[in-house]
Formats: C-alpha cells, sequence, structure tokens
C-alpha cells in the first residue's frame, strides 16, 4: 500500500491562503457590519458572489435538492447567524475560535445521518473543546469590545450550520460528479431573495435603501472580501485540496484560522481577549488538535502493542 502523496509546494500555498483569507474574514465581517445590517451585508455578498458568473458557469450536475439544501445552511443560516451575533457583540477574534467548533458538531451530526461512528480520541477532543466553550461563555460581558452571550449563541449556531453544510456537499460529492465552483456559485444564488426580505422585514425598506445609498469604499471593499475572496476563492481551494488529499492531511490546516483570527482582531480592532477567554480558546485549540491527529497516536499506539 502506497504512502499518501505529500502537499506539493503549490497545494501548501494554497492551504496557507485559505488559512489567512479565513482568518482575515472576521475582522472584514466587523468592518462591513459598520454601515450594513447583518441581513443586507448576506444578501450583498452572496449577490456578488453569484449573480455575475451565472451566465458563463455551467449549472452543477447535481439534483437541485443539494445546491438549495447548501444555499440555505451555508449561505442563510451559517452568515446570517454569525452577521447577527457579530453585530450583537461577539468579538471577531473569539468568533474566529468558536467557529472552528463546526468540526465537533459535523462528528456528532455524521454518526445518525451518515453512519459515521465517532472514534474515541475524537470523543476526548469533543469534550476538551466543550470545556473550553464553557470558558469562552462564562466570560460573557456588556460593556464596550466585550462578548456578549447574545453573540456567542449566536456564533454556536453560525457553527452548528456551517457543520449542516459541510454534510450537505458530503452528499452532494457522493450523488454526481461535483465541482466545487460551480457548486459554489449556484447554491450562492439560494440565501439571496431570503437574506433581502428579512432585511426587508425587520428594517423596512427606507432604511434598507438607505444603508444602499450610503455605501462607501469600505463597505464595497468588505463585500468584496466576503464574496470573491472568502466564498468563491477559499471555499473552491479548500474543497479542491480536500478532493486531491486526505482529510487528515488538509483539516490541521485549519487550527490555523483561529491564530490568524485572534492576531487580525488584536491588530486592526484592538480586541484583546479576557484571561478566561484565553483559556477557553487554549482548549478548544487542543480538542481540534486531538480530533485531527488523534488517530496518528492511536494508530502508532496500535502498532507497538
Amino acid at each position: 500500500m502506497s504512502a499518501p502523496a505529500a502537499l506539493s509546494r503549490g497545494d501548501l500555498l494554497r492551504a496557507l491562503a485559505v488559512v489567512v483569507i479565513w482568518g482575515l474574514n472576521f475582522v472584514v465581517m466587523k468592518l462591513g457590519l459598520q454601515g450594513l445590517s447583518p441581513m443586507l451585508l448576506g444578501a450583498l455578498r452572496f449577490t456578488a458572489a453569484s449573480l455575475p458568473f451565472l451566465l458563463f458557469v455551467p449549472r452543477p450536475s447535481l439534483p437541485w435538492r443539494f445546491v438549495v439544501g447548501y444555499g440555505l445552511a451555508q449561505g442563510l443560516g451559517q452568515f446570517g447567524f454569525l452577521f447577527l451575533g457579530l453585530q450583537l457583540g461577539m468579538t471577531a477574534g473569539m468568533a474566529s475560535v468558536v467557529m472552528q467548533t463546526q468540526a465537533f458538531f459535523t462528528l456528532l451530526l455524521a454518526a445518525p445521518l451518515l453512519g459515521e461512528r465517532a472514534k474515541p480520541w475524537q470523543w476526548g477532543g469533543l469534550l476538551l473543546a466543550f470545556g473550553g466553550l464553557m470558558t469562552i461563555g462564562l466570560a460573557h460581558g456588556e460593556g464596550p469590545g466585550q462578548m456578549t452571550l447574545a453573540g456567542f449563541v449566536l456564533t454556536l449556531g453560525a457553527a452548528f450550520m456551517w457543520a449542516v453544510s459541510n454534510l450537505v456537499a458530503r452528499r452532494a460529492a457522493q450523488a454526481g460528479a461535483y465541482a466545487p465552483f460551480p457548486f459554489i456559485v449556484w447554491s450562492s444564488v439560494v440565501p439571496i431573495g431570503p437574506f433581502f426580505a428579512l432585511a426587508l422585514w425587520s428594517e423596512g425598506s427606507t432604511a434598507v435603501w438607505a444603508q444602499l445609498q450610503s455605501l462607501n469604499g469600505k463597505g464595497l471593499l468588505a463585500v468584496a472580501y466576503l464574496a470573491f475572496l472568502a466564498t468563491l476563492l477559499a471555499y473552491t481551494l479548500w474543497t479542491q485540496l480536500l478532493q486531491r488529499h486526505a482529510a487528515g492531511r488538509v483539516t490541521p490546516f485549519s487550527l490555523l484560522v483561529p491564530v490568524v483570527g485572534l492576531w487580525a482582531a488584536y491588530a486592526f480592532l484592538g480586541e484583546t481577549p479576557a484571561p478566561l477567554q484565553w483559556l477557553g480558546a487554549a482548549a478548544v485549540l487542543c480538542g481540534l488538535v486531538v480530533n485531527q491527529v488523534g488517530g496518528l497516536w492511536w494508530a502508532r499506539r496500535a502498532a507497538a502493542s
């Protein structure tokens, strides 16, 4: 049995590019929300990520239920909750940590829905990360620059919806010819209508129109970054890496996203996590490490016995 192929220099650069794009993503969201409401930012993000490309990007060769399901889970669900959480007091740095719990939600959902059983080390990592989340949640506050409990809970909801979208994507990959870029472009059409409808319902047409009229360069750059880099480029590169290499070789790079996210939040927004939040973040990251590399340790232990 041949050893799995190592990542080429090009693949390594792609993985690091995704890490940087997604790590900076949370600061960009915060900046975008300074001039746009969460629902309107979501609508503009997915409008820019889909409509300009529909004329020359072929429709995915997949049943529509996968395209619609992914668009609702990843688009409306994940980013609707995340944008609202960031507006209601979730800090950008802690959001980059909490969102990584999607790996554990995926683990929990995969057992009943896909029949995949979690390994002992994965349960250990899950318990460690759960303790970290509880520690982060206890460190909430209501002062300026502090993480609110509402923001924390909504961000957990966003991580859960990301996990749901992971399962939809895996089902889609099993169902037909799965091409990442067309799938992301066409699924990005799905949340546009619901996002605009929620914006109009919650704010009214006058407020929505006023936000669009006052959209400045910072808001446009935020929308462009979220649409073209964070949505189309990063998700496509990440999916291509997972198609070419074993998940265990690629997914550990996601551990670097919170590192970039915490640094960016400090450098650009002046966010400094509380001591309990640092402790909780460390526990979550340690849980992710156990989840990702515990299999190697387990295999070596079994081989030595």
